[in-house]
C-alpha cells in the first residue's frame, strides 16, 4: 500500500513512524513534512488547505490511502476532494469535520444525541456574553467558536479576561466549568463501527503543576492507572457511538478519528470537547502501545470494512511524551535556533526513546526551530516510571537555545 500523509507535526511524525514499521506499506510520502519526518517517509510540497492540489499530489503519486493529519485541512473539505478522485481517505468530510470546526454545532449534535456535556451559551453579542459569565461565575470557560490552532479556549477566574476573549471573537461558546481529571479517548469510525484506543492524558498549561498559559500540549502519558478500567466502554456507550449515530442520522456520516476530551466529573463522565483528528501530543502516547499495524486500520475506516477487522492488540508497555518548546511558546516564539543532540538520543536511547519532530526545518546541515512546539520527545517502559525516566533522560541530550519543557508530566501517575 502507497500512503500519503498531509500535515507536518509530531502527530504526522508520530502517524508517519508507525506507518513506516508497517510491513503492508510499500511507500510512504507526507506534504509537506518536516526535518525528522523526512527520514522515514518522502517529502513533497503541498498547500495542505487547497484539496484539489492534495487530490492531484495523491494520484501523481499512486497513493491507495491519503491520511489528513491538522483539523483546519479536514474543515476545509480536503478529504472531500480526495474521496472525489476515488482515492481511499482517512478523515471526516468537511460538514462532518464541523464537530470541530464549529463548537456550537458539537453542542448541537451532543443534544441530538444525548451525550454529556457543559451547560453552555452561544454569544455572538457584548450583552449575551455578559449574562453568560454572570450565570456561570468563576471558573469562566470560553471558547472561540471556531477553530483556533489549539489556543482557542481560556479558563480563568478573571472576569475582565474572560470578557476580553469572548469579544475577540466572532461567535463564542461560553460554559460551565467541569471538576476532576481530564482524559483524551481517541476512536477510529468507518462512520458506523467505532473502535476507541487506549485512553491518555494531555497536559495543556505552560509550566509545572498546571500553572501558566494554555498550550497546545505539552506533554502526555499512556496508560491512565487511576482511571475505571470500565472507562473505555463507558465511553464508547455514552458518548462515542451515540455521537457517530447521530451524525450519520443528520446525513453527515463521519469517518476518521474521533477524539473526545473528556472530564471524569463527581457527577459522571462529560464530554470538553470533540476533535475530528489525531490530537498532539496525545497521538505520539497511543501509538507508541499500539500494536496492530496501523495502515489496515486507517483503510478500514476510509473503506467503511472496520467491523471486518480483528481487535486491535496493545503492548504492555507504558508510554511517555515530554514536549520541547522553542523560547517564549506559547506566546510569540523564537524559531530559526540550532538543534543539537539529535543523533545522540538515536545512538544512546533507541528504540526505547525517539525523537518525534513537531516545528522543526532543515537549514543547510543544520535542524532549527522552526514552530512553538519544537519536538516531542517519546518513551515506552514496563511502567510510566521507567517511560518517565527514559524520557527525560532523551530530553536532557538535547539542547535548543532558550527552549523550555515541563518537568512534572506524568509525576503523579507515576507515584499513583
Amino acid at each position: 500500500m502507497k500512503v500519503l500523509v498531509i500535515g507536518g507535526g509530531a502527530r504526522e511524525h508520530a502517524l508517519c513512524r508507525s506507518l513506516s514499521l508497517d510491513p503492508d506499506v510499500t511507500a510512504l510520502y507526507c506534504a509537506p513534512g518536516n526535518a525528522g519526518i523526512a527520514e522515514v517517509a518522502e517529502l513533497h510540497p503541498v498547500d495542505a488547505l487547497d484539496g484539489d492540489a492534495v487530490a492531484r499530489l495523491a494520484a501523481d503519486l499512486g497513493a491507495e490511502l491519503v491520511v489528513v493529519g491538522p483539523e483546519a485541512p479536514l474543515v476545509a473539505g480536503v478529504a472531500d476532494a480526495v474521496r472525489a478522485v476515488g482515492i481511499p481517505c482517512f478523515g471526516p468530510s468537511g460538514e462532518a469535520a464541523q464537530l470541530e470546526g464549529s463548537k456550537a454545532f458539537a453542542k448541537d449534535v451532543m443534544a441530538g444525541a444525548g451525550v454529556p456535556t457543559a451547560r453552555s451559551y452561544v454569544c455572538t453579542t457584548p450583552a449575551e456574553i455578559d449574562a453568560a459569565l454572570d450565570a456561570f461565575g468563576a471558573p469562566y470557560v470560553v471558547k472561540d467558536d471556531g477553530l483556533a490552532a489549539g489556543k482557542g479556549v481560556v479558563v480563568t477566574d478573571d472576569v475582565e479576561t474572560a470578557r476580553a476573549h469572548a469579544l475577540g471573537c466572532d461567535r463564542v461558546v461560553i460554559e460551565e466549568f467541569l471538576d476532576g481529571p481530564e482524559v483524551s479517548l481517541f476512536a477510529i469510525t468507518d462512520g458506523t463501527t467505532v473502535l476507541p484506543l487506549q485512553p491518555a492524558q494531555d497536559f495543556k498549561r505552560a509550566l509545572d503543576g498546571d500553572e501558566g498559559p494554555n498550550t497546545g500540549g505539552m506533554g502526555a502519558y499512556s496508560p491512565l492507572p487511576w482511571a475505571d478500567p470500565k472507562l473505555v466502554d463507558e465511553v464508547l456507550q455514552s458518548v462515542l457511538q451515540p455521537t457517530v449515530d447521530e451524525l450519520r442520522r443528520r446525513g453527515t456520516p463521519f469517518s476518521g478519528l474521533l477524539y473526545a476530551g473528556l472530564a471524569i466529573t463527581s457527577r459522571g463522565v462529560r464530554v470538553i470537547e470533540f476533535n475530528a483528528r489525531f490530537g498532539d501530543p496525545e497521538t505520539q502516547v497511543v501509538l507508541a502501545r499500539l500494536r496492530t499495524p496501523l495502515a489496515g486500520v486507517l483503510l478500514g475506516s476510509a473503506n467503511g470494512t472496520l467491523d471486518e477487522l480483528p481487535p486491535l492488540k496493545w503492548r504492555d508497555d507504558a508510554a511517555v511524551t515530554v514536549v520541547v518548546a522553542s523560547y517564549n511558546y506559547p506566546a510569540t516564539p523564537r524559531t530559526g535556533d540550532p538543534i543539537e543532540g539529535l543523533d545522540d538520543v538515536a545512538a544512546q536511547d533507541a528504540p526505547d526513546a525517539y525523537v518525534l519532530h513537531a516545528g522543526t526545518r532543515r537549514d543547510g546541515d543544520t535542524i532549527v526551530s522552526a514552530g512553538g512546539r519544537v519536538l516531542s520527545v517519546t518513551a515506552t517502559g514496563k511502567d510510566l516510571a521507567a517511560a518517565r525516566e527514559r524520557a527525560y533522560t532523551a530530553v536532557a541530550r538535547i539542547r535548543l537555545d532558550g527552549s523550555q519543557f515541563r518537568t512534572d508530566i506524568a509525576e503523579k501517575a507515576a507515584e499513583a
